[in-house]
């Protein structure tokens, strides 16, 4: 009897992150069966009031453990805002729950010192930064973090208007590149911008889709072995 096709559970906080994972997926592993969860309530509460409190994080795991119940084999949280609660979130669940954007920070530290990062959300630049901080402790290294946080990239991509968040994050990607070895892109609904760049960029810019599927897809093969 053949091998059951890997299913993962993604969890959304803006319909803004599910093209750019969907798109990631189709890219790197299109074997993989795909099981969306939303609650764009989330976002919507973030940018109004850039608090991120205990009743968010009840329906954050809420939809977490929709996922389990639907028998994945693993679950990805797509916003990066609540990734500092994942250690705390994962210990809830017997399935792997996975940050998406860990991987791309810890990456991003031991590669480079000098990062620049670029958020269109309030909470997600300052997030970002302390994470670099904490992991470069972890890894006994010094990095330097310069933070933009441009959130009327996030209201254009809200109202339609994609051209005019490409343009903005295109702008502070050439900015930060001056003084920057690599740029990182906070939000993964941010790498859309990527697409319609007119030329490479002159530094590495890393989203999170791409290194968050290898390391849940490593995380995943990890837990075959050992179980057999």
């Amino acid at each position: 009897m053949g091998t059951s096709p890997t299913r993962i559970g993604l969890i959304h906080a803006t319909m803004n992150s599910v093209q750019p994972i969907h798109e990631a997926f189709r890219a790197q592993a299109p074997h993989v069966i795909l099981l969306n969860f939303m609650d764009e309530g989330l976002i919507f509460e973030l940018n109004e009031t850039g608090v991120i409190t205990t009743a968010m994080i009840r329906r954050l795991v809420a939809l977490i453990a929709r996922a389990e119940e639907s028998g994945v084999d693993g679950i990805l949280l797509t916003c990066s805002s609540f990734s500092p609660y994942v250690p705390q979130i994962r210990s809830l669940f017997s399935t792997p729950v996975v940050s998406a954007d860990t991987s791309m920070l810890e990456y991003a530290v031991s590669t480079a010192q000098r990062i620049g990062v670029i958020a269109t959300v309030g909470t997600a630049g300052p997030i970002t930064t302390q994470q670099l901080q904490e992991i470069a402790i972890e890894q006994g290294k010094t990095v330097e973090v310069q933070t933009e946080v441009i959130t009327e990239a996030s209201v254009a991509l809200q109202n339609g208007e994609k051209a005019q968040h490409d343009v903005l994050i295109h702008q502070k990607i050439r900015e930060l590149s001056v003084t920057n070895e690599v740029i990182l892109l906070a939000q993964m609904s941010m790498s859309r911008a990527l697409w319609s760049l007119a030329e490479p960029p002159s530094r590495p810019v890393l989203t999170s889709p791409e290194i968050s599927i290898r390391t849940i897809l490593h995380l995943l093969e990890r837990k075959r072995v050992a179980r057999s």
